[in-house]
């Protein structure tokens, strides 16, 4: 694998945005919900190009690919220098440097204000990966709805997209087979500095509890990267959604202290 395959989704280590609750559907084995069926359609009336060989849903295969193309292979010069400033911030070591630091902070009695701080000198480059960021989202799901049932195609890996590089086909997050991702963390972390920092706030904070909860359906599912993935029971997906969507931020800190794999099932 190449470095350019290999940094496919260092973007989304730093951060998504996605918000809304209600009309929630989250998908498993054996069911289909009223997003599905209007994926399906817009990509039959010709809304997306048909691609041979994709798998899963139309509508959330197009985001993240179009994710990656905006953040990644097609990024502008300001997209580019914003990724270039946070990287020096963080020495050129940035997934391990940025959580070492969180959890130091974490235990201390000045969090979130010490985090805060720490983020502050690339406030300006976080600002910019927002806007590019949920300017994607806001795209393809204009009023947010059925957003969150894209997060869990994502978490479960059950879309193949052709048209990504090879080794690299599913729409998930980068893990070593049978592995869990250690991507999450990062993800979560620059998310909490968007938070501290008044960067589109409320959207992020209710990103939150989704995030865990794609986080905990990967670690679940544990999905090929290059291969079509079967869905998780809906069963499974149910009782994910109904341990984690009601988090806090408080105790999503707490939850992210357990590296790389979510923390055992506790109570509310």
């Amino acid at each position: 694998m190449n470095d350019r395959q290999r940094s496919r989704r260092q973007v989304l280590r730093t951060g998504l945005g996605v918000t809304g609750l209600t009309g929630l559907a989250v998908l498993g084995a054996g069911r289909a919900s009223a997003q599905e069926s209007a994926s399906a359609h817009a990509s039959a009336s010709g809304e997306f190009p048909d691609v041979p060989g994709m798998s899963g849903d139309r509508r959330a295969n197009e985001l993240w690919y179009r994710f990656n193309q905006a953040t990644l292979y097609d990024q502008s010069a300001d997209v580019r220098a914003a990724y270039a400033e946070i990287n020096g911030h963080f020495g050129g070591n940035l997934p391990v440097t940025l959580r070492e630091a969180w959890t130091t902070m974490y235990a201390e009695p000045g969090y979130p204000g010490n985090y805060a701080a720490f983020m502050a000198p690339v406030q300006r480059a976080l600002g910019i990966l927002s806007r590019v960021q949920l300017g994607v989202f806001d795209q393809y799901y204009p009023k947010r709805h059925g957003l969150l049932t894209a997060f869990s195609h994502f978490g479960q890996g059950t879309l193949f997209d052709p048209r990504e590089r090879p080794g690299l086909r599913v729409h998930t997050m980068d893990a070593a087979p049978g592995e869990a991702p250690e991507a999450y963390h990062t993800w979560y972390l620059f998310m909490r500095a968007m938070m501290v920092l008044d960067i589109d706030t409320d959207r992020w904070r209710a990103m939150a509890s989704p995030l865990a909860f794609t986080w905990a359906l990967q670690n679940t599912a544990l999905p090929a990267m290059d291969e079509i993935n079967p869905p998780l029971p809906h069963r499974t997906v149910r009782a994910l959604a109904e341990t984690w969507l009601p988090r806090s931020i408080r105790r999503l800190d707490r939850d992210f202290q357990s590296f790389p794999r979510p923390p055992a099932a506790s109570a509310r």
